[in-house]
């Protein structure tokens, strides 16, 4: 099930539970990589960030996949209220069912706020990493073809 509605393919009327659309959240098999908080320096830095701006893509990738599940459910309610309505089923019920779809459509495009807001994210961390990238890479070349050994990052800070 791909949670996909294309125009002329036939649509079930089942609605999804709740348990098939809600994303795992990522672990150790994401292939992103882990991040050592202690040592912020050059390489680990970069990386973080580009750990971010994966995370924020992932998150955008996922929130689609549950608006198109949401908005699917939705016309499914719909429908199923139109049904209950055309075989005169109690007004109440039929009522519920439309009010659950318009939650379900309320929802789904409630969550479009969140998807700018991680787009947003993976566009400012993205442009942190070139930022940092562009910055920093020359130091970090000389001093790695000095072959002598560095202090730790933030041993040379500037106190004021």
């Amino acid at each position: 099930m791909s949670g996909e509605i294309v125009p002329g393919q036939v649509v079930s009327g089942e609605i999804v539970p709740r348990e098939s659309y809600v994303p795992a959240v990522p672990d150790s098999g994401d292939n992103l990589p882990a991040i050592p908080d202690s040592n912020l320096g050059f390489l680990s830095l970069g990386l973080a960030v580009t750990a971010l701006a994966a995370r924020a893509l992932w998150l955008k990738e996922k929130i689609w996949v549950l608006q198109a599940l949401f908005r699917r459910n939705a016309d499914k309610a719909s429908n199923m209220s139109e049904m209950c309505d055309a075989a005169e089923v109690d007004p109440r019920f039929t009522a519920l069912i439309m009010e659950g779809a318009t939650s379900l459509r309320e929802v789904a495009e409630a969550s479009g706020d969140l998807v700018s807001a991680a787009d947003e994210m993976q566009m400012d961390a993205q442009g942190f990493a070139d930022a940092h990238e562009g910055e920093y890479r020359g130091g970090y070349e000389v001093v790695q073809s000095m072959g002598v050994q560095q202090p730790k990052p933030g041993f040379n800070e500037v106190k004021y």
